[in-house]
This record gives C-alpha cells, structure tokens and sequence, in this order.
C-alpha cells in the first residue's frame, strides 16, 4: 500500500526495540543510557537506527525531555509485549530476586490512594528491593485491560469494573467515605444527617468531565441529588476550597485525615451506607505467574494488611 513503509524483521536487531523502551519510560536519552548501562553516543545511534526502521522521528526534544510521536506511542505497546514473551520465552523470567532486580514498576490508582498507600508501599520496596523503583500513574479505564496485556502498566488499583476474561483481580478495603467542611460551618457539624448534607452545596473532585463520584451513585439509587456548585480536578484544591468557603467535600478518609493534619476541617460520616464500596487490584493473565508481577503484587496486598509473604517470599526469590 502506498505511504507504508514495510519493515524487514531480518533486518532489525531487537536490541533496538531494548532501546525503544528505555527511552519511551526514561523520557530521555541522558537516563536511559544510565539504565541500559550504555554510552549516550550508542543509544543515539541506536536511536537513529530505529528512525530510519521506521522512518519516524520517533522521539522529539522539549527542554531536556524526549517526547514520543504517535508512532512511538503507537509502537510501545506491542514493543513491551513483544520484549515480555522473548524474556519468557528465553527462561530470564523464571525467578525474581527483589534485593538484586533493577526494574521499574507501574502501578495504576487514583490520586487519592497516594498519600495513604504509597508511603507504605515504597518504605516496603525500599526495605526489600533497593534497586527497584515505583511509578504512580492515573488510570484511563477504557484502556485498562490493552496497556495492562502490553505491560504499560503492572496492576492497577480501582473500584469494580467490568473487565475481560484475561483480566485477574482481587478485592482490597478502600478507604470508607467521609464527608469534610470547615470548623465553624453554620448547619454543618457532629451528627451530620442525610437531610442537613443534601441541602449544602458540594464539591465533586474528580479528573473525569462527567459523571459524579459513588457518593451519587448511592444518591441516584435512592432517587436523591445533591448541589455539586464546583467540580475541579484534584482533592487537594478541594480541600482548599472547603477551607475557605461553606461548601462541603466527601471523599476517602484516608486522604482526608493527611491532608486535615492541622486540623482546619471536620471529618464527619458519610450519612448513608455505601455498600460493596471495597477496590480490586488487577493485573493481566499472562503475568499471572510472572515472578516479579507476583512480588509485586504481594507487597501491595501487605500493605492492605490483605497478605503477610512467607519468609522466603519476602526475602527474595527462588524460581517462580
């Protein structure tokens, strides 16, 4: 076809495609060397090589960052599955051992699990895998089960969601609701009922353009609704808006007391049950017995008190 550039397999070393991910999850060509343990002259050849492969630029330069074109960003799932079964495929997957992998992981969650959930989790890493870095990334739900079947993304923690057959789960105890306002609020204080929280005006925080959070979902299945007078992207301008102001925010109690460590706000009861409000991690079959997802995904139960590895597990690895 005309304007298709067909690629000889024979004629690409996959080292090249080594490279490709280096620079795609570095963001540079300055860190990637440092990870592949190479010169910067030989990833920038190999660099070159893979534009002329593909007859892209493939990365361009912004400040000190190499941002991917469409075609990297095209190429980068099917390169990191492809890279993935050559691993498998060759046995160097068959164990992991945490206090001497160098890897990066990618956990998908939503900013508000942060602060609670990753300060336990890195100290766990930290203490049990010193070379193995985390990265935190905010999920885009239609894309889930693809970047998790790429390996764009480890596991990924969210609420329940429909999902295909090669996606594995387990439930984990999300944070309750609780509902945050300010001291000093005039109808707002200890005993809040339904009645005095549906006649408040409200802050919905969340990344989503539409759609509100579980609280409405509880709501409309009662056929109730409440005044959502702003909807903003991030909880902790939220909470910055409450502080200042007679609004009133719901959101997990575990974000709420890190944030409220000064004291400025209540922290009150959602005044309606919500049930099966529990979160699910997630990860792809073909991981499913992969050493180091496996080791993974163990520290994250830990720390949701979910798992407590066996000596052996949480030393370091055998064979998988």
């Amino acid at each position: 076809m005309p304007g298709i550039k067909h690629v000889n397999i024979r004629k690409v070393d996959l080292n090249l495609l080594v490279v490709l991910d280096a620079i795609y999850t570095e963001g540079g060509i300055t860190r990637a060397s440092k990870k592949l343990h190479l010169t910067q002259p030989a990833v920038t050849h190999a660099l070159n090589r893979l534009r002329d492969v593909f007859d892209d630029p493939l990365f361009v330069r912004d400040g000190r960052s190499m941002i991917p074109t469409p075609k990297a960003r095209a190429l980068i799932g099917p390169t990191r599955e492809s890279l993935r079964g050559i691993e498998i495929m060759l046995g160097e997957s068959d164990r992991f051992d945490p206090l001497t992998a160098t890897r990066r992981f990618v956990v998908g969650m939503r900013d508000t699990m942060e602060p609670t959930l990753l300060p336990a989790l890195m100290e766990r890493v930290g203490r049990l895998a010193p070379q193995v870095d985390l990265e935190s990334v905010q999920t885009d739900r239609r894309a889930l089960e693809h970047e998790l079947a790429a390996g764009v993304l480890d596991v990924v923690l969210d609420v329940l969601l429909p999902t295909g057959d090669h996606i594995m789960q387990r439930p984990v105890p999300f944070d309750r609701l609780i509902v945050a306002a300010r001291q000093g609020h005039p109808e707002v204080g200890p005993g809040l009922n339904l009645d005095t929280y549906l006649r408040q005006s409200h802050v919905l925080a969340t990344v989503r353009r539409r759609g509100g959070g579980v609280e409405d979902v509880e709501l409309n299945r009662r056929g109730l609704q409440r005044h959502i007078r702003l909807r903003c992207q991030h909880h902790f301008a939220a909470f910055e808006v409450v502080r200042n102001s007679d609004l009133i925010l719901t959101m997990p109690e575990g974000y709420a007391k890190v944030a409220n460590a000064g004291g400025a706000l209540q922290i009150l009861d959602f005044p309606l049950p919500i049930p099966g409000h529990d979160g699910h991690l997630y990860w792809h079959a073909n991981v499913d017995s992969d050493p180091a997802n496996r080791w993974l995904r163990e520290q994250v139960l830990a720390v949701f008190g979910h798992a407590d590895p066996a000596p052996d597990e949480e030393a370091g690895g055998g064979p998988g």
